[in-house]
C-alpha cells in the first residue's frame, strides 16, 4: 500500500465534476492520505502523459470520462473482459508492470438499478430504450442485455446506433435465449412510433448537463411512454429537466448520482483492494447537493 493515493479523471469539460469530492471521501474513511485530481484534457495528444505517470507510480488510478472512454483503450496494455467485451474504459490501473482498462460503468449501473428497485421480478419482455451511442451508452446496453431486456438504440447518427446494433448481437450470438436489439435514428418520428412501448428509457448523453441544464434529450411535443421509468445519467444537476418531466407525467425517475456512486465505488475497490465505503459517498454528495458543509 502507498503512502499516499493519488487518483483523477480525465475527460473534457470536467469543472462540474463531483468525483473528486467521492473519491476523498472514501480515502478519509478509511484513513488513507490521498487526493483525486481532475485533468481537464482538449486533445487526445495530452493522454500519453498521464498514462506515464501512471507507470512511474505518481499516480495509482485515472477514471475516464466524454469522449475519451474509447480512444484511451489503445494505450492499454491489457482490457478485462468486460471492458474489451464493451469495447469503452472508464477506470484503469497498474497491476504489475501492466497498465490495464477496466469498465465500472456496467456493474454501476445494474446495482443502482437494482438499488431502485423498479424492476423486482424477472421478466425477459422487458423493453429498454437507451438515447445515445456512445461510451456510456455501450456500457448501458451491455449491462441491460446481458439481463435479457429488449434493446433500442436511439442515435443522431443512424450509423452509430446500427454499429452498437450489430456489436450486442455479436456479443450474444452464441448464447441461447439470444434479446431483440435494434437502432434507430434519434428524432420524433421515430421515437413516436417505437414498440413495444419501454419500460426503460436511458439518457446517456450529456444533453441537460450544467450549465445547459434547460435542454433535454427528450422532444419536448412527444409524450413519454406511459408506463416507462426513467434514467438520466447525468447527475449535475441532480433533477435534470428530462427526470423532471418524467415525474410531471407521473413516472418514475432516477439521476445518475447512484451509478456514480457505484462505478466510483469499484473503482476505488481496483486500486486500493479495500471495501468502498458506500453509505459515506452517498452522504457526502447529499451533503454537497443542499449545500451543507
Amino acid at each position: 500500500m502507498p503512502e499516499r493515493y493519488s487518483f483523477g479523471l480525465l475527460g473534457y469539460p470536467l469543472e462540474h465534476s463531483d468525483s473528486p469530492l467521492i473519491h476523498a471521501t472514501a480515502l478519509q474513511a478509511h484513513g488513507l492520505r490521498g487526493d483525486y485530481q481532475l485533468f481537464p484534457v482538449k486533445d487526445e495528444r495530452g493522454i500519453p502523459k498521464l498514462i506515464k505517470q501512471l507507470r512511474e507510480g505518481s499516480l495509482q488510478g485515472l477514471n475516464v470520462t466524454i469522449p475519451y472512454k474509447s480512444s484511451v483503450i489503445e494505450l492499454m496494455d491489457e482490457l478485462t473482459p468486460t471492458a474489451r467485451t464493451i469495447g469503452a474504459v472508464n477506470t484503469i490501473s497498474l497491476q504489475g508492470s501492466k497498465v490495464i482498462g477496466e469498465n465500472t460503468d456496467a456493474g454501476g449501473f445494474l446495482a443502482d438499478l437494482g438499488v431502485l428497485d423498479w424492476f423486482p421480478e424477472p421478466d425477459n419482455t422487458r423493453h429498454a430504450l437507451i438515447l445515445g451511442a456512445g461510451g456510456s451508452a455501450r456500457a448501458i446496453a451491455y449491462a441491460l442485455s446481458k439481463e435479457k431486456w429488449w434493446l433500442t438504440i436511439a442515435a443522431r447518427r443512424p450509423e452509430q446506433a446500427e454499429k452498437l446494433t450489430l456489436s450486442l448481437t455479436t456479443i450474444h450470438s452464441a448464447e441461447e435465449g439470444q434479446v431483440p436489439v435494434k437502432g434507430i435514428h434519434w428524432d420524433h418520428e421515430a421515437l413516436s412510433e417505437i414498440t413495444p412501448a419501454p419500460h426503460l428509457i436511458v439518457n446517456t448523453t450529456p444533453l441537460g448537463m450544467s450549465p445547459d441544464e434547460h435542454e433535454s434529450p427528450w422532444p419536448v411535443d412527444l409524450a413519454l411512454p406511459t408506463q416507462a421509468a426513467v434514467y438520466d445519467l447525468v447527475y449535475n444537476p441532480v433533477e435534470t429537466q428530462f427526470t423532471r418531466a418524467a415525474r410531471a407525467a407521473g413516472l418514475k425517475a432516477a439521476s445518475g448520482i447512484g451509478m456514480l456512486v457505484e462505478q466510483a465505488a469499484l473503482s476505488f475497490e481496483i486500486w486500493t483492494g479495500l471495501p468502498a465505503p458506500r453509505q459515506e459517498m452517498h452522504a457526502a454528495l447529499a451533503a454537497h447537493s443542499t449545500g451543507e458543509r
